[in-house]
């Protein structure tokens, strides 16, 4: 049987545990496999880990639980905390994304997890409805989850010359080796910045992770195709080339 697993991401170490606690009590089958500390740990986590749900703290360091969401929507099921319920409600109903009110009460934490439970027995495929969601919330806050530094240039070096490549003229960052691609239109460069590093910097807007060692600008996309293994073949504007979208990103395309 597959065990659930889950991450906790809040910058109060006594609310994780006491948070912790509290799951071991009311679902003894769940593995709090990690907690993190603030928004790009949490992302991390999330990325690497794989976690069937992932409680995120709305306000948190370096990137927001709304801005960790928005970034993995459709890879994990998301449980919100927040102290601000003015945040929460509306833009929660009827979605596949539920809130805590800190402090935490035991009666809701326990509708939660039953919430839960029918979630991951049914899995939730919505992308549209999720994102729609993310966006209402968003906007809720006041536009406070809004990112003032997105990467805007990347810096590679060839031979005694050292180039700044702006992001939007980028259709794609590959991971080669120790290196990672960056491909243009005129020509290709490397790196030394690992893709888990960009996908952190990267407007999620303009930029998809398809596959744990890609990211492509969305507006290089001309089609995609389902492959054989449940992914797919993500075609671009230019050229003839293709890139591989793992089956773990693959709900990114099946609203398109």
């Amino acid at each position: 049987m597959h065990k659930i697993r889950a991450i906790i991401a809040d910058d109060e170490p006594n609310l994780i545990g006491y948070l912790q606690n509290m799951l071991a009590r009311l679902w003894p089958e769940l593995e709090v496999t990690a907690t993190a500390g603030n928004g790009i740990e949490a992302l991390g986590l999330i990325r690497d880990a794989e976690p069937d749900i992932a409680f995120l703290d709305i306000r948190m360091p370096t990137l927001t639980g709304i801005q960790v969401a928005k970034r993995v929507q459709g890879e994990c099921n998301i449980v919100f905390i927040t102290a601000y319920d003015e945040y929460a409600v509306q833009a929660f109903e009827s979605t596949a994304i539920d809130y805590l009110l800190k402090p935490i009460e035991e009666q809701r934490l326990a509708t939660t997890i039953e919430r839960l439970k029918e979630r991951i027995a049914r899995p939730y495929s919505d992308n549209k409805m999720w994102a729609q969601t993310i966006e209402r919330l968003a906007q809720q806050r006041g536009g406070s989850h809004r990112e003032a530094h997105y990467l805007s240039w990347v810096r590679a070096g060839e031979g005694d010359d050292t180039y700044m490549i702006p992001v939007d003229e980028v259709i794609y960052f590959k991971a080669d080796d120790k290196y990672t691609t960056v491909a243009t239109r005129e020509k290709e460069f490397l790196i030394r910045r690992a893709i888990k590093e960009l996908a952190v910097e990267l407007d999620p807007d303009l930029f998809w992770q398809i596959h744990r060692g890609c990211i492509v600008q969305s507006s290089e996309v001309s089609h995609v195709k389902k492959a054989v293994n449940g992914g797919y073949q993500l075609h671009l504007k230019e050229g003839k080339q293709t890139l591989s979208v793992s089956r773990r990103y693959a709900h990114l395309f099946k609203q398109m």
